[in-house]
């Protein structure tokens, strides 16, 4: 089996990216359908499916009931941008079903878990000693230079802008 990409979206807007070796325990689910977050790693919680794309950038496309590709015809819709208003187009569209070929599926959480989303599946940042950022110095700002003019033997400065 592929991997399968997930996107999961948390209610407060936030969204996080995991990657599943195996694509099995996600195929046959639809649209709308709810997924126990132990088949994905994420113990406690309870996800809706939302959405995806098949391996060519297909979006999945609610209301074709099948798990394949299939072309409609339509004026609007997912996926689907006219160039003029009320023009007809051609559109290749995934179904509905997660299957083989499916590499992404978008999914939302309706029930969380005991542990944080962030916690479990947002990065991890590592501070390395001596990086780039510290190799550079802060920028200040310059000062304009002053210029020291003679006239008749007194000194006075002038600020250049």
């Amino acid at each position: 089996m592929p991997e399968l990409k997930l996107v999961i979206n948390n209610k407060d807007g936030k969204s996080y990216s995991k990657t599943l070796p195996d694509s099995s325990t996600l195929i046959g689910k639809k649209i709308g359908d709810s997924v126990n977050g132990d088949l994905v790693g994420l113990t406690g919680y309870e996800l809706k499916v939302s959405g995806g794309s098949d391996n060519s950038g297909s979006p999945m496309k609610p209301g074709l009931d099948l798990s394949g590709k299939k072309k409609i015809f339509a004026k609007a819709g997912l996926g689907i941008n006219p160039k003029n208003k009320g023009n007809y187009i051609r559109k290749t569209l995934a179904g509905n079903t997660v299957h083989e070929k499916t590499a992404q599926v978008n999914l939302i959480v309706t029930q969380k878990g005991k542990k944080a989303l962030n916690d479990l599946l947002g990065k991890k940042e590592e501070t390395k000693e001596g990086s780039k950022a510290e190799e550079k110095p802060a920028k200040t700002k310059e000062e304009p230079k002053k210029e020291v003019k003679e006239n008749k033997g007194e000194q006075t400065e002038n600020k250049n802008d």
